[in-house]
């Protein structure tokens, strides 16, 4: 059988230092420890700063890395333990639901959102923003996008802002009997909002969980979720539940 073209391409450069780099993290380096410069590094491994940028990045989306603001780069922590979604048909901030609610602000959603939610382009809907935290660092941040249809009795509610804004549309979401749910998960990069909220530098890798609930036939909501991709680790399970474990010994708590 003769050798197909992909069998013949060699092994990049970058995939090759990022083996050898992560040799080098077990047997060097702690956690939390700063990593030399790039020019440092650059020059011990004998290669260029773009193809150890390369390697860098590949183990920062691996969750052996961390760039941190004002910091550097730094070896990275065990990935949290956090539960998502271990129910396939609640609304957000039902029982057991961890998130934070924080905000609540009415704007016009991006077009895929209006589009999906059957509003209008420059039609505003409330954005409710949740965050989340694990083992004192924040791994998640979410908006949540609800029209007005969803929930028409939220202005006899005197919660004009803030948490208690969110809460009460959420609460006015909950009369809605759920149908169902469906949702996509994807790699993305930390927009500049996300980053910040998230501690982590724009364009970071992050995982984003796009969730869609559906009531009275149709799109009642939808949750774009951001996961910090160096801290979280997704599995899907026979329940159809989404879970991120700590490692291979301990469950999602």
């Amino acid at each position: 059988m003769g050798t197909t073209q992909l069998e013949s391409v060699p092994e990049p450069k970058y995939w090759h230092l990022k083996t050898v780099l992560s040799e080098a993290l077990d047997s060097e380096f702690s956690v939390g420890e700063i990593l030399p410069n790039e020019r440092e590094l650059a020059a011990r491994f004998g290669v260029a700063r773009a193809t150890l940028r390369q390697a860098l990045e590949q183990l920062e989306l691996e969750g052996r890395l961390q760039r941190r603001r004002g910091v550097g780069t730094t070896v990275a922590p065990p990935r949290v333990g956090v539960a998502v979604d271990t129910e396939r048909h609640a609304w957000p901030e039902a029982a057991g639901d961890a998130w934070q609610s924080v905000d609540c602000s009415r704007a016009v959603p991006p077009s895929a959102i209006a589009d999906a939610l059957a509003t209008g382009h420059e039609e505003p809907v409330h954005v409710v923003r949740r965050s989340r935290m694990s083992h004192g660092q924040p791994v998640a941040a979410e908006l949540l996008y609800v029209p007005d249809a969803s929930v028409p009795d939220l202005s006899a509610i005197d919660a004009p802002s803030g948490p208690a804004r969110a809460r009460a549309v959420l609460r006015e979401l909950h009369r809605l009997e759920l149908e169902g749910q469906d949702r996509s998960v994807e790699l993305g990069s930390a927009r500049a909002d996300d980053a910040k909220e998230l501690d982590r530098l724009p364009g970071a890798p992050v995982l984003v969980v796009t969730t869609r609930f559906v009531a009275q036939g149709g799109t009642a909501a939808i949750s774009v979720a951001t996961y910090r991709a160096d801290t979280c680790r997704l599995t899907f399970g026979d329940s159809g539940g989404v879970e991120i474990h700590h490692g291979p010994h301990r469950q999602a708590s």
